[in-house]
């Protein structure tokens, strides 16, 4: 037997594994299909009878393989009405019909360019409705070549369409909003004649289509809440949603019969996994504890990928107790990350909530394995985004390496209600700001680290928020630690990716009127404010959202001025990377960066606060 890493979680068990996405239901709840991507090979549908003793998991799929999602969306793949076929979106970039018990792998789609994903069924299984690079919505006949588009190229964007009888329905917005803030439900009959669209005082995402109703989630109220019909099924100050960083969500279900509506609740970061009867004053049931997102429900049994802060990523099913129906009973039918993982010490965070120049800033905090006297600051991406309590390999990682780490929700994160996420309009790169510093000035107090044996770290727009942090000189820490991160906003609204190309109009600014200020609050023009801090930064070469130029540039520049400056690129990574062997050698590059500015101490401090 090989002896145990001295230092706790080895940082192979973090960038091995498997990633479980999409599960759903069969139409009458007698099997569940996954999609398992990662471990070395292409991805795959996996079938799984119910229950498990009637059978081992299979795969499903051949070549082309799917086109696997990431997390809790994706918009891989559907199941035919009947239950006898799926169609899913290939690496191809068409939809592919796959029988269930039968040979006959068919192409659907013929369109020359672009990506098909989100296929969704009509209720009498003919016709596939399905978007392409989330900027068209388009129809094909499953018996023949039959097809068209629908959306009529009113809108910038189209996701998540669902067909219906008639047509289809789907999620909508326009540049320069983003979709969290004024997307709409728009539609269109099959012979592409526009519905009206639907439109709210906020934002609607998510739309499905369940005996006759339609069902959806806006944050119209303040609060991102299930809807049927337009009437909030559970009117409460809870997110029962993120964020549409992509097609696919998933975060809630409805019985089969429409009486019931399963949804996943934010809690601070903390989730739940609720019950309620639709109709009904009675509050909600809890099923289960912890994040779950790729919901489905069939039959009796409702089926979810749930994690946690000491749960590795899995898929689950619930079936109420014949004897209490308020009481769920869960099986787990598959595991994501290596079995290592069961045997570590995993611990749940404590929800601190700070004063902010702004209001309280809630922050979720990891104490490390043992008593620590070094932190660990680690801003989320987005901004508008949130790093909700759900499996965090490099959490733990951290943690049992002596660091204590703190994850702030400044304004502009999401999960706290429309209202706090809206508040970083105009305001990216200070008052989202002004918080990191109200938290780590409370760190310091609170006795988590002193302000010398702290570190910043953050990727993408939290690596931004990192830079304006340490540019701002409000207060003081060892290092910061970076990844992607965002350092000239001018660049980044006039080279980012299609999705994101006006984000920077509703959190700074539009240009040319906002120019002066992109300047202001862009790292890479003020390289000078950064030569006090030790700074590690890491790029991929092939990153389409913030160009590997930002990093390279800030690094030439920050040297030029007498500053301690490290950096890496990674060939042919993008935004956030994907290589294995990389992702190990940012792990090694962070730790001998971070162990280098701050030694463990000879002694741990008594743990505080």
């Amino acid at each position: 037997m090989s002896e145990r890493n001295p230092e706790g979680i080895d940082a192979a068990w973090c960038v091995a594994g498997r990633d479980l996405t999409e599960p759903r239901l069969a139409p009458d709840g007698s099997c569940v299909v996954y999609v398992v991507s990662g471990g070395g090979g292409p991805a795959a549908l996996v079938r799984q009878p119910l229950p498990t003793s009637l059978g081992p998991a299979r795969q499903l799929s051949a070549f082309p393989a799917p086109r696997a999602g990431r997390g809790l969306g994706g918009g891989c793949w559907a199941w035919a009405p009947d239950g006898t076929a799926v169609v899913y979106a290939a690496t191809d970039g068409h939809l592919w019909l796959q029988p269930i018990d039968d040979v006959g792998l068919r192409r659907l789609t013929a369109h020359e360019t672009g990506a098909a994903n989100t296929p969704s069924f009509s209720p009498d299984g003919t016709r596939v409705v399905y978007a392409i690079d989330d900027a068209e919505v388009h129809w094909v006949s499953v018996d023949g070549d039959v097809g068209g588009r629908l959306d009529g190229a009113a809108a910038d964007f189209c996701i998540d369409p669902v067909a219906t009888a008639e047509g289809a329905l789907w999620q909508a917005w326009s540049a320069p909003d983003m979709p969290w803030d004024a997307a709409y439900l728009a539609g269109a009959d099959w012979d592409g004649t526009p519905l009206s669209p639907k439109r709210v005082d906020g934002a609607i995402q998510q739309p499905h289509l369940v005996h006759g109703a339609v069902w959806w989630v806006s944050d119209e109220s303040g609060w991102l809440n299930v809807r049927r019909d337009g009437v909030a099924v559970v009117d409460e100050a809870f997110e029962h949603a993120g964020p549409t960083w992509g097609p696919g969500q998933r975060s809630y279900a409805v019985s089969p019969d429409g009486t019931r509506l399963a949804f996943a609740r934010n809690e601070a970061g903390f989730g739940r996994l609720c019950v309620a009867t639709v109709g009904s004053a009675a509050p909600p049931v809890t099923v289960g504890r912890g994040i779950h997102g790729s919901l489905s429900w069939a039959g009796s049994r409702l089926c979810a990928v749930r994690s946690g802060a000491r749960t590795p990523t899995e898929i689950v099913i619930y079936e109420p107790a014949l004897d209490d129906p308020t009481e769920w009973a869960r099986t787990t039918i598959a595991v994501g990350p290596v079995d290592g993982w069961r045997t570590a010490a995993l611990t749940e965070p404590e929800l601190v909530e700070i004063a902010g120049p702004g209001g309280v800033v809630p922050a979720r905090l990891y104490r490390a394995t043992g008593a620590a006297d070094r932190l660990l600051c680690w801003i989320h991406g987005g901004p508008t985004d949130q790093w909700p309590v759900s499996f965090m390999p490099r959490i733990a990682f951290w943690q049992q390496r002596g660091w204590n780490i703190v994850v702030p929700d400044p304004r502009g994160t999401t999960g706290h209600g429309r209202a706090f996420q809206q508040a970083l309009h105009g305001g990216w790169g200070v008052v989202d700001v002004d918080d990191i510093v109200a938290v780590l000035r409370h760190a310091s107090t609170a006795g988590w680290a002193t302000p010398e044996r702290t570190i910043l770290c953050g990727g993408s727009s939290g690596g931004y928020a990192v830079l304006q942090t340490l540019s701002r000189r409000a207060v003081t820490v060892a290092a910061g630690m970076v990844s992607y991160p965002v350092t000239d906003l001018t660049d980044l609204a006039e080279r980012s990716h299609r999705y994101e190309r006006h984000y920077t109009d509703t959190l700074v600014g539009p240009l040319p009127h906002a120019a002066d200020e992109m300047v202001a609050r862009s790292p890479l023009h003020h390289p000078q404010r950064l030569v006090d801090t030790p700074l590690l930064i890491l790029h991929g070469d092939s990153d389409p959202v913030v160009p590997v130029e930002q990093s390279t540039g800030l690094a030439a520049a920050i040297a030029a001025a007498g500053g301690k400056v490290t950096i890496h690129v990674y060939p042919g990574e993008g935004h956030g990377f994907r290589d294995p062997a990389n992702k190990l050698d940012e792990y090694q590059r962070m730790t001998e960066f971070a162990e280098a500015h701050v030694p463990a101490s000879v002694t741990p401090a008594r743990r505080h606060g």
